[in-house]
C-alpha cells in the first residue's frame, strides 16, 4: 500500500501560491477565475504529497549451484608459519624458517573436510650451487600414494607446480599425506647431509 505524507506549507510553497494568485488576479477578477485558482492552489499544496516505499531489503545474493562452495578450502603448509612443524611427516632439514631444505623426499600432512575440486600445490626452489653438481632434476608429486605428475627441471630457480587431483584420492575428515621427491640429491662435503631442494610451501587448495 502506498503511504502518503503531506508536507506542511513551507516558505517555498507559500511563495509559489502567492505568485499563482497574483497572476490570476491580474488576468481576471471574476469568480470563475477564483474558482480555477482554488483548484490550482490545491494542486500546489498537494505537490508536497509523495508516495513513499515501504521497508525494502536488497535481494539475497546467491551463488550458482554449479560448482557451489560456501567457502574455499585450503590446507597449505607454509614453512614460515608457527605450526608448520606439526604438519611435517618427514624429509625436512631444520625446524624453523620461511623456507627449509629437504632430503630426497618430503612429506606433509593436511586435514580436510572435503574432497571436492582439490588441487595439489607446491612452491619450491632449485639452488644454483647444488644444481651445478646434480644437473637436471626429475620430480614426482603425490597424494596418499597416488602420483599427481612427474616433472623435469633443467635449470635452477623458483618453481610453482599445481594440478587438480581426483576426488577419491582424499577421504573427507581424514589426514592426507602429500609428497614430493627428487631423483638426485646433493651431499654436503662438511657434514655429509643429503640435500634435495628448498621447500617454501605445499598443500591442497580448493578451486
Amino acid at each position: 500500500m502506498a503511504t502518503f505524507r503531506v508536507l506542511r506549507n513551507s516558505p517555498a510553497q507559500r511563495s509559489l501560491a502567492r505568485t499563482v494568485l497574483a497572476g490570476f488576479l491580474e488576468r481576471s477578477g471574476t469568480a470563475p477565475a477564483l474558482c480555477r485558482l482554488s483548484i490550482l492552489f490545491g494542486v500546489v499544496l498537494l505537490s508536497g504529497c509523495q508516495s513513499l516505499p515501504g521497508p525494502y531489503a536488497p535481494p539475497e545474493q546467491r551463488q550458482p549451484f554449479e560448482n557451489f562452495a560456501p567457502y574455499r578450502i585450503h590446507k597449505i603448509v607454509d614453512m614460515g608459519e608457527p605450526d608448520a612443524n606439526q604438519h611435517i611427516v618427514t624429509g625436512i632439514v631444520g625446524d624453523k624458517g620461511p623456507w627449509r631444505w629437504t632430503n630426497k623426499r618430503v612429506e606433509v600432512r593436511v586435514f580436510l573436510r572435503t574432497n571436492q575440486m582439490l588441487r595439489y600445490v607446491i612452491d619450491f626452489s632449485i639452488v644454483d650451487a647444488t644444481f651445478k653438481d646434480t644437473g637436471p632434476l626429475e620430480f614426482s608429486f603425490d597424494v596418499n600414494g597416488h602420483v599427481v605428475d612427474h616433472m623435469r627441471y633443467t635449470s635452477p630457480g623458483s618453481e610453482h607446480f599445481e594440478k587438480p587431483i581426483p576426488e577419491d584420492w582424499v577421504q573427507p575428515g581424514k589426514d592426507a599425506i602429500l609428497g614430493a621427491e627428487v631423483d638426485k640429491v646433493w651431499v654436503s662435503p662438511a657434514d655429509h647431509q643429503p640435500l634435495g631442494f628448498i621447500l617454501t610451501r605445499m598443500g591442497l587448495l580448493q578451486e
